[in-house]
């Protein structure tokens, strides 16, 4: 496996992982941050720090829109307990 394939790889089960965690909406940043030792914030903190390391300017709302699949303050006034 060449780099360019590990890296589609990669992306697609990165996409994948956020495509679970939208059908998963029932599941707390709280229980994934107990249980896994991260949560939705941590994925978008690293998206944005991948993005700064790559030379991209993403906002942390932007970042976190990303990984949550909407603006930040929608999904915890819809999916928030």
């Amino acid at each position: 496996m060449d780099s360019a394939q590990q890296q589609q790889l990669e992306a697609a089960a990165f996409r994948r992982l956020l495509e679970h965690l939208d059908s998963r909406k029932d599941v707390q940043n709280l229980e994934l941050m107990n249980l896994a030792g991260f949560c939705r914030n941590c994925l978008s903190r690293w998206y944005r720090e991948a993005a700064t390391a790559a030379g991209i300017d993403v906002s942390d709302e932007q970042a976190r829109a990303r990984i949550y699949g909407m603006p930040y303050a929608e999904w915890k006034q819809k999916h928030q307990k």
